[in-house]
């Protein structure tokens, strides 16, 4: 595409804004300009549709309405909130920035992108979302609608599995960046959304589309362009529920792997557990770029002797099924305990 002046375009940007004024998402978040509450939104809606995490959203904040209470919390607690937003990973950063704002901004969320780029588990896309509807910053919010949206206004080819996307994604954006940029990256994430979706994209309904190449030149379908797949790497894991009158035996994981500080099952037993093993189930799990398969063995310790001896031998935590409803678990093996809770209820 041929370099053009920032001016030339910049018209769609502010058409695009008065589409929003009138059709905005009436969305709790976007009653407020507290950067603290920007922020959390951003990130709990980075993986989760928003009518899907709005209650996740709602919840986290009553608990942790500002910056020294989240900072102030207890790691396993936050990570309990969290429950059901998966990518837990992201309950331990906002909690260790919420302590980095504490220690390193006396407790005032920084106002300059390149300073709120440092908080820990912060993207650009992020930070630009925060400068700009919280500061007035002049960023905009680049991120897959982005691509999207703007690679259909242009019928432009590059690449967006392309290392240099983000950049030269953002610099299409300058083009048609209006004067209120905080809506405009608002207004963009509910265009992307709603109408210029990846599959079946509302073209008669979106405001842009006497504007957009793609639409006029009947191409929508060939844009954006992504040429390069991520593979999925194939993962095996094998757990035991050791389990004994209604508790059973857990671990807290660590934070170098998947599935960082969540809980789980023992890995392992020693061989005076395997007669009591009943069964065995195989289990199917997908995270982005992992194909988990999980087998979980179903321990059953009729004895209390070996029962005791396993628990001394090792750091395993004794839970039952109503307290582990207050610790955070991989959905597989949440899901295990809750059809197993029923079958042990039956019984």
């Amino acid at each position: 595409m041929e370099k053009t002046e920032k001016s030339d375009f910049k018209y769609i940007g502010n058409k695009l804004l008065t589409w929003y004024e009138k059709n905005a998402r009436d969305l709790p978040f976007r009653q407020t300009k507290d950067p603290y509450k920007i922020w959390i939104c951003e990130i709990v809606f980075q993986q989760t549709r928003i009518n899907q995490g709005l209650n996740h959203y709602t919840n986290f904040i009553e608990r942790f309405p500002d910056v020294k209470t989240l900072a102030e919390a207890d790691e396993n607690e936050v990570l309990l909130y969290w429950k059901g937003l998966g990518y837990y990973s992201r309950a331990i950063n906002v909690h260790k920035a919420a302590q980095q704002i504490i220690k390193d901004y006396h407790g005032i969320f920084p106002r300059e992108y390149e300073e709120i780029l440092k908080l820990k588990g912060v993207g650009k896309y992020t930070a630009a979302a925060v400068s700009s509807i919280c500061f007035n910053g002049r960023i905009p919010a680049v991120d897959g609608n982005f691509y999207r949206v703007l690679s259909r206004i242009f019928a432009d080819g590059f690449d967006i599995s392309n290392s240099k996307a983000f950049n030269y994604f953002s610099e299409l954006a300058y083009l048609i960046l209006p004067d209120n940029v905080g809506d405009f990256n608002q207004a963009m994430m509910d265009l992307g959304s709603e109408i210029c979706k990846p599959k079946n994209p509302l073209c008669g309904e979106c405001p842009l589309n006497q504007d957009c190449i793609a639409f006029l030149t009947h191409t929508i379908s060939q844009f954006p362009v992504k040429t390069k797949k991520i593979k999925s790497e194939g993962l095996k894991l094998k757990y035991y529920f050791v389990h004994r009158n209604g508790e059973f035996l857990v671990q807290q994981r660590k934070d170098d792997f998947i599935w960082k500080k969540l809980f789980e099952f023992p890995p392992e037993i020693s061989e005076a557990l395997v007669p009591f093993i009943k069964s065995v189930k195989t289990v199917n799990h997908k995270l982005t770029h992992k194909n988990l398969s999980i087998e979980i063995y179903n321990v059953e310790v009729d004895s209390e002797e070996v029962w005791k001896h396993f628990i001394d031998e090792n750091d395993y935590i004794i839970t039952d099924y109503e307290s582990s409803n207050q610790k955070s678990f991989p959905k597989p093996l949440e899901n295990y305990i809750g059809n197993y809770q029923t079958a042990y209820r039956i019984l």
